[in-house]
Parts: structure tokens; C-alpha cells; sequence
């Protein structure tokens, strides 16, 4: 099946079964999507959203965060991982955020990548959720899930994944298909026993057909 094909069909089983497909991390703006996003690398979105309730009760914009301890954030965060590295991200976020661009979250990926603890995927991230921009954050559902399927070849990092996603959906759908990929891999696909029972694109997927073709021989 020839790549432009395959990706047509993706996009239309998606289209028809999950037209509307979000970001489970709750937050009700782009400092508390930030800060959510900040904490979620090796962390799941369910211990997150346990996390940032409190966390915003007692910070709930960068101008406070700017201005906390660190044993005060350590202390709320501690329960995810990596939480001395997180803490020192989220203050130095907030400060940066407050001194560079007067509180404002920018929109522009490299603009947002000079917040501490904002790399690449969570640049993207924030950038296709607020403001709806054609950015594929590639995290490591995403990464797997476009493998799979057939999405991607020979990506050996996520800046490869990113580029051949985007080169083949269509701008205006390429938010959307991010969710729809980390939706896919978090609960079909997963990483060690995926649920190709449950899945309605096997017919269009590699690893589907290769583990066929090997029950085979």
C-alpha cells in the first residue's frame, strides 16, 4: 500500500470514529496547560490531573509561581516523577514567562522552547492546543503508535516521526491527529501487549500484518 494511501485511510477511520479527540490533562488555561504538560513527561495524565487541583489552589497563575519556594512546589509535585527537576522548571517557566513576555504565553515554537522545562513535544504540545497550530508533538505513543501502523520509516527519533507525520496530514487536521494518535497508543496500541482485537485499522496496519505473516510460517 503505497504511504499516501494508507494515510488517507487513517485519517478517514479517525474522522469517522473519534471526530472529536482532546488532551486528557485538565487545565482552563495555556499556564495551567503548561504547567500540566511540564509535569506529565514520565508521568501519566491521571497522576497529573491528581497533582494540579491543589497545585493551582495555591498557584494559580505564573505571577505566584514566580514567586513560590521551591520546597513549596517539591512538596505539592513530589508524588510524580522527577519532581526536584520539575520544580526548578516550573519556577524558572513562570519567571521567564513573567520578565520575557509579560505573562502572555507565546505562540511561536521557539519562543516557547526558551521557557525552561518546554522542549520540543511540549512546545507543540501547547502550541496546537491554544492555539490551534499545525504542530505534531511526538511523545512516545505517538512515536510507536505511527511506527506500527506504517505512518512512519526508518524514524529513529521523534524530530523524524514529527516531520514525516506532518508531511502527509493535511495542516488543519494535524492537531486533531496528534490526540488521535496518543488516544490510540494509550489505550489500543500499547506498548506491550497491544489490543489488536479492539483495533479498526488493522487491515491498514504493518505490525498487524507482520504478526500474521509470522503465525504463518
Amino acid at each position: 500500500m503505497r504511504i499516501e494511501k494508507r494515510f488517507s485511510m487513517v485519517i478517514r477511520y479517525f474522522l469517522e470514529t473519534q471526530p472529536i479527540a482532546e488532551t486528557e490533562l485538565v487545565y482552563k488555561s495555556s499556564y495551567e496547560l503548561a504547567v500540566a504538560v511540564i509535569l506529565s513527561a514520565q508521568c501519566t495524565d491521571k497522576r497529573v490531573n491528581m497533582i494540579t487541583p491543589e497545585f493551582f489552589k495555591w498557584f494559580p497563575d505564573a505571577v505566584t509561581l514566580s514567586k513560590a519556594k521551591p520546597y513549596e512546589v517539591l512538596n505539592l509535585i513530589k508524588s510524580c516523577s522527577y519532581p526536584n527537576n520539575k520544580t526548578r522548571n516550573l519556577i524558572g517557566m513562570a519567571k521567564v514567562l513573567i520578565a520575557d513576555y509579560q505573562g502572555v504565553m507565546p505562540s511561536d515554537i521557539e519562543d516557547l522552547q526558551k521557557l525552561p522545562g518546554v522542549g520540543r513535544k511540549t512546545a507543540n504540545v501547547i502550541a496546537a492546543v491554544i492555539y490551534n497550530k499545525p504542530t505534531m508533538a511526538v511523545d512516545t505513543h505517538v512515536h510507536r503508535v505511527a511506527a506500527r501502523i506504517g505512518l512512519t520509516r526508518n524514524a529513529t527519533t521523534p524530530l523524524k516521526t514529527e516531520q514525516q507525520l506532518v508531511k502527509h496530514i493535511p495542516q488543519k487536521l494535524i492537531p486533531l491527529s496528534h490526540h488521535w494518535l496518543i488516544l490510540h497508543g494509550r489505550y489500543i496500541c500499547q506498548a506491550r501487549k497491544p489490543k489488536c482485537s479492539e483495533c479498526g485499522i488493522t487491515s491498514l496496519c504493518k505490525f498487524y500484518e507482520n504478526q500474521k505473516k509470522s503465525k504463518s510460517c
